[in-house]
């Protein structure tokens, strides 16, 4: 059965698993998590193949170092990475749909070559551009963290010193809730958004990669 969109009972799902984030719960509810939720993530992932393989997220969250911390987790993703090393993820939740393109997290050897390509004045100021350009087409650019100044070697006044905080660098949609997410036009919805994020990708597989 091919791909037919995220259903709204798997909206639903995870709206109540916020409400009540209990064993008791997931014990009752797993198999709608199962048929609303993981089954329409696997098929997407086929549906998408060639932006695979695609890892896909477990629901459990590890709470054996952290006080407090729900089990399970309430959004469900999946994440494929390119020969080049860029990723691309894709997460439904209750608030629906989020897509993501790049280098969210870099290791450190990633991060020094990073921070050379923003350096030099034609590969900054060519990433720099890819980067206006991105927003100017609604993606938000985000990373797993920033400094709150200039990493060690580079001067607070750099002029793409906002780059060079970055410890990643990912291109981001949040499309919520639209009817659309419930249909087979999701999946192209996608595509769509992980291919206009595509020069940055290049981008970052040239000068970072895997």
């Amino acid at each position: 059965m091919a791909f037919a969109g995220f259903p709204v009972e798997g909206i639903e799902f995870y709206e109540q698993l916020e409400a009540d984030n209990s064993k008791s719960f997931w014990q009752a509810n797993k198999g709608r998590f199962d048929a609303f939720v993981k089954q329409p993530m696997v098929k997407l992932t086929e549906e998408l193949a060639d932006f695979g393989p695609f890892h896909m997220f477990r629901p459990y969250n590890d709470v054996r170092f952290s006080k407090n911390k729900p089990p399970y987790k309430t959004a469900q993703g999946a994440y494929g990475e390119s020969e080049g090393g860029a990723g691309h993820y894709v997460q439904f939740s209750a608030t629906g749909l989020m897509v993501g393109a790049g280098y969210y997290a870099m290791a450190k050897d990633q991060l020094e070559r990073f921070l050379q390509g923003i350096d030099g004045d034609a590969t900054g100021s060519e990433l720099a551009a890819l980067v206006a350009e991105a927003e100017r087409k609604k993606y938000s650019i985000s990373a797993i963290d920033s400094l709150k100044t200039a990493p060690r070697g580079y001067p607070k006044d750099h002029p793409r010193i906002e780059l060079l905080r970055r410890k990643g660098l990912i291109a981001v949609q949040e499309f919520g809730a639209p009817k659309w997410i419930h249909t087979k036009g999701a999946a192209t919805r996608i595509r769509d958004s992980w291919t206009g994020a595509a020069e940055l990708c290049a981008w970052l597989d040239a000068h970072v990669g895997p």
